[in-house]
């Protein structure tokens, strides 16, 4: 288990403590709620969200975590949909599933698959794994749908994402990234089956990781479109239209209509700590973020710049919503700076051995997780403003304090996704 009090820091150990009273907070007999809270859906199993719990349950040894873990993949894969898709949410009590709003989900289903074979890794559960095959391989068929052109990249629809109510779509670098990782995954269960490698998908993983690299960074300078981009005239429009990022982060997406080319936090984290980016883009996006973070909060922001009024996307954003409009400017995923962010980007510091760093915006986490609402101290909320760094969205959420957690233990020398060895 991760142990703060090693890391020097009574906020730490405070921090660590608090977050995994949070976790248990969240636990059911059916898995981990997004939220205790009684807020609009937040009070049922989430694929997304109870994912990522479960990853921060792994790393936190807590055996009464873990089953929490296990039974929330057993839930999600108990309301698998009749083609194979995961369902985002689930309310086991009124019998309710949902797998997505205007459109479906695609994250619940790649988060699914991650998250089974961490739980096969870390806990060694052959048992657990058994039981998840027949899921695991009928999603996997459907993903394989999901490329529709079968090259290689997902198509997700607006709304299709954790980005549920912002304004991106099509071939997104964070669910390609989480698709990438699913293959991973599935190729390490295949070997330990089979004492060998299928080898049509290790040159699938091969060639999506190619895609990765070629299709999602403009580099300064480059005159020629890479070997593997995906469709040439998309990509020289979209480098000529971002110079202002080229060669400074990774691009959010691409669609039949072109690029978009604001920084998505979660992409941009996500890249590093998979093992897709290199060491002079690494460097190029931790002086961006450098850049965007605030003394007082030290967060990452979800996507930036903010959407405002004057903006050609505000007309576009204010329709995407499920309850009430959400991304007012610097909130929500329009700027608002969220823990669940910066616990990946932190894990992707401390992977790279950027310790002391990573350990500071694991304190910043602790630090937005602390901040109180209605009296209440240590509020555990969605998000803070992005300019007054007031708490907002719902609280407490179960992956700010998921976000602690991945932090706390990737700065103590944990390791997710094999690279502890397991």
């Amino acid at each position: 288990m991760s142990k703060a009090s090693a890391n020097g820091s009574s906020l730490a150990d405070e921090g660590l403590e608090r977050a995994l009273a949070v976790l248990r907070s969240c636990v059911t007999e059916y898995g981990f709620l997004a939220s205790p809270a009684e807020r609009d859906n937040y009070r049922r199993i989430w694929a997304r969200d109870g994912c990522i719990m479960s990853l921060a349950a792994l790393l936190s040894g807590a055996e009464d975590l873990i089953d929490a873990a296990r039974q929330t993949f057993t839930t999600l894969a108990d309301h698998q949909g009749p083609h194979g898709e995961i369902p985002s949410n689930v309310d086991p009590v009124a019998d309710r599933v949902s797998y997505g709003g205007t459109a479906g989900r695609v994250d619940a289903g790649l988060w699914f698959a991650i998250g089974c074979v961490e739980v096969w890794r870390r806990t060694g559960d052959d048992g657990f794994l058994d039981g998840m095959l027949e899921p695991l391989e009928r999603l996997r068929a459907l993903l394989g749908a999901w490329e529709f052109n079968a090259r290689g990249l997902l198509y997700v629809p607006p709304t299709g994402d954790w980005a549920d109510e912002y304004v991106q779509s099509g071939y997104v670098l964070y669910d390609q990234l989480l698709y990438l990782q699913v293959q991973r995954g599935m190729a390490a269960v295949h070997a330990a089956m089979h004492g060998g490698s299928d080898h049509a998908l290790d040159e699938r993983i091969a060639r999506l990781t190619h895609l990765l690299r070629a299709n999602y960074w403009f580099e300064e300078g480059q005159e020629e479109p890479p070997a593997d981009v995906y469709h040439e005239v998309l990509y020289r429009k979209g480098r000529d239209a971002a110079g202002h990022c080229q060669g400074a982060y990774w691009m959010p997406f691409f669609s039949p209509l072109g690029y978009g080319s604001r920084f998505d936090g979660m992409a941009n984290a996500l890249v590093s700590l998979l093992g897709v980016s290199d060491d002079e883009r690494e460097r190029a996006v931790d002086a961006y973020v450098d850049d965007l973070l605030h003394e007082d909060a030290m967060l990452l922001p979800a996507f930036d710049p903010v959407i405002t009024p004057r903006d050609e996307y505000w007309d576009e954003l204010q329709m995407s919503f499920s309850y009430t409009f959400k991304n007012q400017p610097y909130e929500y995923h329009n700027g608002g700076l969220w823990p669940l962010v910066t616990g990946f980007y932190a894990a992707s510091l401390a992977r790279r051995g950027r310790s002391e760093r990573a350990r500071e915006l694991r304190d910043a986490i602790h630090r937005a997780n602390r901040r109180g609402r209605d009296g209440e101290p240590w509020s555990f909320s969605e998000y803070l403003h992005g300019r007054t760094h007031e708490p907002g969205g719902t609280a407490p959420m179960g992956w700010s304090a998921a976000a602690a957690v991945i932090a706390d233990a990737y700065v103590d020398g944990e390791r997710l996704f094999g690279e502890d060895g397991g």
